[in-house]
């Protein structure tokens, strides 16, 4: 019998699940941690919670479902989180409005894809050249007053409740049959993209797209769509469309995505201290988790995987690239008093980084 030959993707692509193992995520791992407590019955019914993602449900294995199978196993009966992925209960334009009137009890998302109506939604998902890598986003939530900036703006928005924000994969441009190796070949392509990235690159003639998560592989394949601009090589070979996409942008027009989880106010009061302490900590289990898992796998891929045709822009035009962000930045800090905050907490992180040096640039 003929040994089937694993390809240099699916053998990444196996690791990688397997690290989801040894992170000690997911219902398996969070059951055997509390085997040894004693056995403690919920009073009443349990909490019943329900939460969409902005992710399908391919990537949502790895970035929500682990995380969510773990609170409810850890929540031991005195709570329970039903996941729904991309536009299984609401589209995903409309998260922002589910949760705050109450249809969803939380949302995992950024702010820009679920259209949150506050002043630096614009931040949310891929900012142009905010981040270059994935440690970037907490640290400049924790050292640079993003955290605080982002209190204060849901602060102000009846019935949500910011929880907290997290990193995920860097932005690249994969394409079905048209390469990208200069500025001009953008033009006229049609992506399904994130609201701001893809505002952004439109100034050179790209054109974003938004439909359903679930259609973007047939979308592809039909000649509706030329590519994404939504993701990473991570996501790309996870959900498929590397299998549809020949070709891959190596310029990463930002080097994470900023994500974060939102709760309904009334149904954030009315969970007990010490499971919304539980909730918190499996939040920033799936953090770490995300930032092992896209730091290690993004470099992977991009090396080992066989599946597309990597090409990159001429080192004068990213230039003029890098260049045009800062313009784009500018506008975006004059649009309110508190964008503008956040855009010097991104000038003021690069200028530290840059005097830093290696390893942090």
């Amino acid at each position: 019998m003929t040994k089937k030959l694993i390809t240099p993707s699916e053998r990444i692509l196996s690791g990688r699940r397997e690290f989801l193992k040894r992170a000690g995520l997911g219902a398996g791992a969070a059951a055997a941690s509390t085997l040894a407590a004693p056995a403690v019955l919920a009073q009443g019914a349990p909490i019943k919670w329900r939460l969409q993602s902005y992710s399908g449900a391919p990537l949502g294995a790895h970035v929500i479902k682990p995380q969510i199978e773990a609170f409810n196993a850890a929540a031991n009966g005195e709570m329970e989180i039903e996941l729904y992925y991309a536009d299984q209960l609401v589209p995903t334009a409309d998260l922002f409005r589910a949760l705050q009137n109450g249809t969803l009890d939380a949302v995992q998302s950024d702010e820009a894809t679920m259209a949150s109506p506050v002043d630096i939604s614009v931040f949310g998902g891929y900012f142009p050249f905010a981040t270059r890598y994935s440690l970037d986003v907490p640290a400049l939530f924790n050292y640079y007053g993003l955290n605080e900036i982002w209190a204060e703006a849901y602060g102000e928005v009846d019935n949500v409740t910011w929880l907290s924000s997290g990193a995920w994969d860097p932005l690249h441009i994969f394409t079905v049959d048209k390469p990208i190796r200069s500025l001009a070949d953008m033009k006229g392509l049609r992506v399904f993209g994130v609201p701001t990235a893809g505002k952004f690159l439109s100034r050179y003639g790209l054109i974003p797209v938004t439909i359903p998560w679930d259609n973007v592989e047939v979308a592809m394949q039909t000649g509706e769509l030329d590519g994404v601009a939504w993701c990473g090589f991570t996501e790309a070979y996870e959900v498929g469309w590397a299998d549809v996409c020949n070709y891959a942008l190596t310029n990463s027009v930002t080097g994470a995505w900023f994500g974060s989880y939102f709760a309904n106010t009334a149904s954030w009061e009315k969970v007990p201290p010490h499971l919304q302490q539980l909730f918190r900590i499996t939040i920033d289990q799936s953090h770490y988790y995300r930032n092992v898992w896209y730091w290690g796998g993004e470099a992977k891929l991009r090396v080992e995987g066989e599946k597309m045709e990597l090409t990159s822009l001429p080192e004068e035009e990213w230039a003029q690239v890098t260049k045009d962000a800062e313009g784009f930045w500018d506008e975006v800090a004059g649009s309110s008093e508190r964008a503008g905050r956040v855009v010097q907490a991104f000038k003021d992180y690069a200028a530290n980084m840059e005097k830093a040096g290696y390893p942090y640039r």
